[in-house]
């Protein structure tokens, strides 16, 4: 499964934000930091991937990127 597919299910089963696009800015769809400490440990949990601590991450394609280069 793609990256960006992976992170609108996650989204959507999360979150229940629908309409995820790699232009969707998270300040957008309503996340807090709480929301994306959540998002992150569930990313990290269904690619098995360690994340560190990405910085100005604003939309879901720069997640995607930080996410496919590591």
């Amino acid at each position: 499964m793609a990256t960006l597919d992976t992170i609108k299910n996650i989204l959507n089963e999360s979150l229940d934000i629908t309409d995820v696009t790699e232009e969707s800015t998270f300040e957008s769809m309503g996340i807090d930091s709480l929301d994306m400490a959540e998002l992150i440990s569930t990313v990290e949990d269904e690619l098995d991937i360690e994340f560190g601590e990405p910085q100005n991450l604003e939309t879901v394609g720069q997640l995607v990127a930080y996410i496919d280069s590591l």
